[in-house]
């Protein structure tokens, strides 16, 4: 019998990949929600085969992968991600891991890796999983589904930069908008920012994503796109919306896809260039109300570049988003 262990903060994407696993593989399951708990698992001679995420808090997948390396710790490692940057692939596997399978998970996907890597024992038993241990919770299902669609989005920027983003973990909350700024206070004290907010809508649903970008991050911004003329004003408004396109465009597509709806985008407005980020929210927060915000920090590797991006949905559009995300965790 195989002892599998299944590593990811998110409570939904443990359950994903659980009922993946082939119903009549005899296995031991074991759930670990970061890479330090997965690491403490494996001393404890759990986990001959891993499903392991990336973009975990306390230990992410690739220090997870590093530690493993330096204890000498033995595991069939399956990376299971929604960052589908090829560099990930790489990096990953040159870790160690077997293999790179992208969110969401498919049960058919899973089993082929499996059975290439001769890893499937079948046998005429069901293997018998404690469903008590994998309670849904709402929260849990946004912040999986945010993830993907993030990957997507910092894929698709990785590509048009040459350079591999540092993918957040999504921070998820039914807030105020006089919350809003807590949310972003990490950059609050550090640095002016430049800010663009586009309204979307979709059948029932509608909402804005308010795209924030640190002053100091133009400059390599510039030297990225290779842009040697003077970065005035001018110049920086054009990056900022670039940026706010590809992530806003690529971020809402990703949900859309996953929820099975559609969204339509609006004209991009400019917030402000080059105020602190309570300015920036105090003056426009007339527009938005209690909402659901998911909130993504983008960084690139390498570079000091920074920008936020968060998405806010009104309170009436949680009714038909909870209805597919209900739905969802049916399938």
């Amino acid at each position: 019998m195989y002892s599998v262990l299944i590593c990811d903060d998110s409570m939904v994407a443990r359950k994903q990949v659980a009922k993946c696993l082939p119903p009549d593989w005899e296995v031991a399951v074991h759930f670990a929600k970061h890479g330090q708990e997965a690491i403490t698992a494996l001393e404890q001679g759990k986990g001959q085969v891993m499903f392991l995420d990336l973009n975990m808090p306390i230990m992410d997948g690739y220090e997870t992968l590093k530690t493993m390396g330096k204890k000498g710790l033995q595991s069939n490692v399956i990376v299971i991600s929604g960052d589908i940057q090829p560099e990930a692939h790489e990096r990953v596997k040159a870790l160690g891991a077997l293999e790179f399978i992208e969110k969401p998970v498919k049960p058919e996907t899973l089993q082929e890796v499996l059975r290439k890597h001769q890893l499937v024992e079948l046998e005429e038993e069901e293997a018998e999983l404690d469903e008590s241990a994998l309670p849904t919770d709402i929260r849990d299902c946004y912040q999986e589904i945010t993830n993907i669609a993030m990957g997507q989005a910092g894929d698709a920027l990785a590509r048009i930069l040459n350079v591999f983003v540092k993918l957040p973990i999504p921070n998820v909350n039914l807030i105020e908008v006089s919350e809003l700024h807590m949310m972003l206070q990490d950059i609050q004290h550090k640095d002016s920012v430049s800010g663009i907010c586009q309204g979307f809508i979709g059948p029932g649903i509608s909402g804005e994503a308010l795209f924030i970008l640190s002053d100091s991050s133009f400059g390599d911004v510039a030297k990225i796109l290779d842009i040697n003329e003077e970065v005035d004003d001018q110049v920086q408004l054009e990056m900022l919306m670039d940026a706010a396109n590809i992530l806003i465009g690529t971020c809402l597509r990703g949900l859309a896809n996953q929820l099975d709806l559609y969204f339509s985008q609006g004209h991009p407005v400019v917030l402000g260039q080059h105020r602190n980020i309570a300015e920036l929210i105090k003056s426009n927060k007339n527009k938005w109300r209690r909402t659901l915000a998911i909130e993504l920090s983008y960084g690139l590797e390498g570079y000091n570049v920074q920008c936020d991006l968060v998405l806010m949905f009104t309170e009436e559009s949680m009714n038909v988003m909870n209805y597919k995300l209900s739905h969802l965790l049916e399938d």
